[in-house]
């Protein structure tokens, strides 16, 4: 093996050396010393000087000496940590250690036989090397999470010191109250502690080989078996880490109260080097996976913060609990809420300022991490969840969100973040709240490619969404559902829709009703009951302020004609098949009137060639997503069981199954009829017949369309003979002042999908999340190029 390690001393090892050798003793010290030796590096230094090829040949050829140059890192951090690191050598020899270990782990995690060595304990550890076989020796992996945490509030090292003067002693590591050492102020901790950037590399040293520690879910295949814990996240956020809270405080506040942009001074970061955005970075990836819990299968934290189940309820509890979800859904106080909020807000709008002088302000590059760490808090803490959508707060979150969501969606490269976007709206649209605060009109003019429009923040989410379906990549499709369930949800509280935006709608409705559409796939049909339920609930609840909606109908009505008298026998189905061969365009993107796009916009690109990405498992069908609720008279909501909820009010059938899609019918009976309402062909193809379709094409929820058509066409006809009027602010006019009241059938009830919680997601955001930290740690690259098992790494 040609590379060498050349050591930080100026003296120099092949690691052929340590491949060659005869096992050396860990006594040796003089011999291991050499690897952590004085002089500085940096942990790309390490990266470059002990290439992967030799760490891998160590593995093979003398294990014995890999597992010694471990357990001697491991054990001169331990000696650090219990020391206090008080003197400049030690502290060297600890980062060292530190970037050693962040090199090697992965190869130990790619390898199934090495996996469980830090779960080992090791023979004649003891400090004098005799062979006291200490019953309570702990694991390796235990005493380098517990000597990382030590280190974390180390005084002069990663907090400042509280001691007044040098001639003190120095603080006993162990005797120091962590809880007032936390690095900023926030959570549960007022004090904002003086910036010292050694402070925050050192930390963002320790942060990495945490994260490097956890990564071993990288080295494992997904699986639905939720029971499959971290073992290094579980113990490292269970009672036995004595820094746990102040841990979280830290990690939570200097995510929250960084602000990139500084004092406003344009190229303020070309000036200066930022050594808090890399912590902060490092910080928030660290938390997002200690966050990484399954709350479907678990006893969930409620709305007032206590579980619902605990320990003693069960015989067999389910193992130690994860102190940071706990802390995270205990969060209460108002104020915690407003800094938690206003900080991601800041944070999640950054990359949208614009600025007159072009990259003057520093954009961050985290915002995925950020919208995971959103997830996680609206997920586990409801409480937290309410005081988001009790003002209009969250229009903060919404608009970055919807600008994330209209730019990454012709690249192939950014899907996991269009889902996790879609996903929170999805989240947020179950709460009636978030549809009223929609409402409020949208001046701000963060510059996007959508038209140009006069309106409220529902018409720049219902754009924004039409731009989605009709203009991004083929891989979104799995999306529309959910995009068209949140607009669903909302859409009982919208006062007022823009002409723009209720064009966008019809649009919608006349691409997704082509015949050619709806006979191509078999759940294609329930993208048109969600949008008919959209029309329904602004007809039934918002007719008032909605005639801008009302006309465009009035002018469409031909769809809703044509829907009415669909074909049902096989020649047109087989004659709107040939239609598709024709048109191999998903959606018809004509008679859309774009319009001009916004100033300062640009269009959303795909993604360059080569670009890395990684995979993501399937997301589970919209049924499996979410719940149906039904809105009671009074606000309040009830649970509709499975059962009530295969056939709503106006009769939106029961969700199908079909192959290789992620959709999953209801009930098992959905099963049976599709097999029986649909037959396929030869080649095993799925082909749609005459019962399939009379099967659904019967319970389209039309009614309400086309009594509000009968009554008002006529009237509206009359107008323009009358007045001979091709004007249509004048039927507006009319429009405006109309009333359906009496006319339109009773008002059906108000359904609301609301998401729950499922392995499913869980294991999507499992992948998502460590893909997303995979391809963010490029400097030193950490994972690259060993096997990862959780997600494969493509090119675009």
């Amino acid at each position: 093996i040609a590379g060498v390690w050349t050591l930080w001393n100026g003296s120099s090892m092949s690691v052929t050396t340590l491949v060659s050798l005869q096992p050396v003793e860990a006594t040796d010290d003089a011999f291991w010393d050499q690897f952590w030796a004085d002089t500085a590096t940096s942990v790309q230094d390490v990266f470059a000087l002990v290439p992967a090829a030799e760490i891998r040949a160590v593995r093979e050829e003398s294990p014995s000496n890999l597992a010694t140059l471990c357990y001697k890192a491991v054990e001169k951090l331990v000696q650090g940590a219990e020391s206090g690191c008080h003197t400049e050598k030690e502290r060297q020899i600890v980062l060292n250690c530190c970037r050693l270990l962040t090199r090697i782990l992965p190869y130990i995690f790619e390898d199934p036989d090495w996996r469980g060595f830090f779960w080992s304990t090791v023979p004649g550890a003891g400090r004098g090397g005799g062979d006291e076989d200490d019953e309570n020796a702990r694991p390796l992996a235990e005493s380098l999470l517990l000597a990382v945490t030590d280190l974390l509030f180390c005084p002069d090292f990663t907090v400042q010191s509280h001691r007044r003067s040098t001639v003190d002693t120095a603080e006993d590591i162990h005797s120091i109250d962590s809880c007032e050492y936390i690095w900023e102020a926030g959570v549960g901790f007022a004090h904002s502690p003086q910036p010292n950037y050694i402070h925050d590399l050192n930390r963002t040293e320790l942060l990495k080989l945490l994260l490097t520690c956890f990564s071993e879910a990288m080295y494992l295949p997904p699986t639905s078996d939720s029971s499959n814990t971290n073992p290094w996240v579980q113990f490292f956020c269970s009672t036995e880490n004595r820094h746990a809270l102040p841990l979280f405080t830290s990690l939570l506040n200097v995510v929250c109260a960084y602000d990139p942009v500084g004092y406003g001074i344009p190229y303020n970061h070309l000036l200066f080097s930022d050594y808090r955005e890399p912590l902060v970075e490092e910080a928030a990836q660290v938390l997002i996976v200690t966050l990484d819990y399954d709350s479907s299968t678990s006893s969930s934290p409620t709305v007032d913060g206590t579980t619902t189940g605990t320990a003693m309820d069960d015989v067999d509890p389910p193992g130690p609990d994860n102190l940071f979800v706990n802390y995270l859904s205990r969060i209460h106080r108002e104020e915690d809420f407003q800094f938690i909020l206003k900080g991601v807000a800041r944070l999640l709008s950054n990359p949208l300022v614009q600025t007159y002088l072009p990259n003057s302000a520093k954009k961050i590059q985290f915002h995925q991490e950020l919208l995971v760490l959103f997830w996680k808090l609206c997920d586990f803490n409801k409480k937290f969840l309410f005081f988001v959508l009790k003002s209009s707060d969250v229009l903060d979150i919404l608009v970055p969100i919807l600008y994330f969501l209209n730019d990454a969606r012709a690249d192939q490269s950014r899907v996991g973040l269009m889902h996790i976007g879609v996903f929170i709206l999805l989240l947020l649209s179950g709460e009636r709240n978030f549809g009223v605060r929609l409402n409020k009109p949208y001046s701000v003019r963060v510059p996007m490619d959508i038209p140009v429009f006069t309106g409220t923040h529902a018409d720049l989410l219902i754009i924004v969404f039409h731009k989605i379906i009709t203009s991004g990549h083929q891989r979104l499709q799995p999306l529309f559902d959910c995009l068209l369930t949140i607009v669903v949800n909302v859409s009982p509280y919208l006062k007022s829709l823009s002409m723009v935006a209720a064009n966008k709608l019809l649009h919608l409705l006349e691409a997704f009703s082509t015949t050619w559409f709806l006979f191509s796939a078999v759940q294609n049909h329930h993208l048109v009951f969600f949008l008919l339920e959209v029309f329904n609930n602004i007809i039934q609840y918002q007719f008032d302020g909605n005639s801008n909606l009302v006309y465009a109908v009035i002018r469409k009505r031909n769809v809703f004609h044509q829907l009415a008298n669909l074909p049902t026998d096989s020649q047109s189905i087989q004659k709107g098949l040939q239609r598709k061969k024709k048109s191999p365009e998903p959606i018809s993107r004509t008679n859309s009137q774009d319009g001009v796009s916004m100033e300062g916009s640009r269009p959303a690109a795909p993604a360059e060639p080569g670009t890395l990405k990684t995979s993501l498992v399937a997301t589970p069908g919209i049924d499996k997503l979410t719940e149906k609720s039904q809105v009671s008279e009074d606000g309040t909501m009830r649970s509709l069981e499975p059962e009530a909820s295969q056939l709503s009010p106006e009769g939106n059938p029961p969700a199908v199954l079909s192959d290789g899609e992620p959709w999953s019918g209801e009930a098992s009976h959905s099963r049976r009829d599709r097999r029986r309402l649909s037959s396929a062909s030869s080649s095993g193809q799925w082909t749609p017949t005459p019962d399939w379709v009379m099967s659904w094409k019967s319970k389209l929820p039309l009614q309400t369309i086309m009594r509000l058509l009968q009554v008002l066409v006529p009237q509206v006809e009359k107008i323009c003979i009358d007045k001979g009027l091709t004007d249509e602010s004048e039927i507006l006019k009319f429009l405006q002042h109309g009333t359906l009241v009496g006319l339109l059938p009773v008002p059906h009830p108000i359904l609301i999908r609301k998401y729950q919680a499922n392995s499913g997601t869980a294991m999507w955001f499992r992948t998502y999340m460590w893909g997303v930290i995979y391809l963010r740690n490029v400097d030193p690259p950490i994972w690259y190029d060993t096997d990862v098992k959780l997600f494969e790494i493509q090119r675009v």
